[in-house]
């Protein structure tokens, strides 16, 4: 956890929660937001 990422809509986020391996909780500053699996517009910087 704690893995800075880029989403293609939200912007630059860090990782804060991983559930099983089917979503990210990502803290994008303002908000934050789960994201499911496959991570299409999510990359790991």
């Amino acid at each position: 956890m704690q893995d800075l990422v880029s989403h293609d809509r939200y912007g630059l986020g860090r990782v804060v929660g991983v559930d099983d391996d089917v979503a990210v909780v990502v803290d994008f500053g303002a908000k934050t937001y789960r994201i499911n699996a496959p991570y299409a517009k999510l990359v790991k910087l």
